[in-house]
């Protein structure tokens, strides 16, 4: 079954209101321009002072700031091992060329 995100760009462009698409498929009559917005980014044709990034570029993102989080995670955790180790006075072990 096709979401219906995908349709209503075709539906909008046939004449039918936002206030009739959003009783058929069951959302806000807001969500309807939306959908029909963020279709026309995707397709590389944002629709007049609709700007704004594709589902793609979303994903991406949200991808790059969940590994943004974690990368910082991970330093806030090696800079407290690293106090921990400096606050006992011992020296992390380093190896000998000899």
């Amino acid at each position: 079954m096709t979401p219906p995100q995908f349709r209503i760009g075709e539906l909008a462009r046939a004449d039918r209101t936002p206030a009739e698409l959003s009783r058929e498929f069951g959302c806000s009559a807001q969500t309807i321009p939306n959908w029909v917005a963020q279709a026309a980014i995707d397709a590389g044709q944002p629709l007049p002072g609709k700007d704004g990034l594709s589902s793609a570029e979303r994903e991406e993102l949200a991808r790059l700031r969940r590994e943004n989080r974690r990368l910082q995670m991970e330093r806030d955790i090696l800079a407290k091992a690293t106090a921990w180790f400096a606050a006992r006075g011992e020296k992390t072990p380093t190896s000998s060329s000899s």
